[in-house]
């Protein structure tokens, strides 16, 4: 997925604003490139895991929709391990084939580490996360 450094640093925000818990949302794409994000509420409010309401995920789509843009990925961080995808979250994954997940590594001390993955019948192929500087 290619995505906007902007739009990259509003879900590291994010990450970093719900520390320790985990944060999540989702990245609306269009053509392959993220073109909006939709924060969610985690609430589970805890720093293992996360859940979203289901009435935030259709408001979700729906606002993506209207845009003409479509779910891409999927993001959410990791407070306590690397950026890669837990057995949760592969086992989450199931019900979601052909999104990426974008993981945001928050370590207590230091920089926020993002990477992305595909998730595809419980086999994880970790993808480049292709970010667009604008030019000034």
């Amino acid at each position: 997925m290619r995505i906007d450094s902007a739009l990259l640093e509003r879900i590291v925000a994010h990450a970093r604003r719900d520390f320790p818990n985990e944060c999540c949302g989702r990245v609306g794409v269009r053509d392959g490139r993220g073109v909006a994000i939709y924060e969610a509420t985690n609430v589970a409010a805890s720093p293992l895991r996360f859940e979203v309401e289901g009435r935030e995920i259709l408001r979700a789509q729906d606002a993506f929709e209207d845009d003409g843009a479509e779910l891409g990925a999927i993001y959410h961080s990791h407070t306590r391990s690397e950026p890669h995808p837990s057995q949760t979250d592969i086992n989450f994954a199931a019900g979601w084939p052909g999104v990426e997940w974008l993981i945001v590594g928050v370590p207590r001390d230091g920089e926020p580490t993002v990477r992305s993955y595909r998730i595809d019948d419980g086999v994880v192929t970790e993808v480049e996360v292709d970010v667009e500087v604008p030019s000034e």
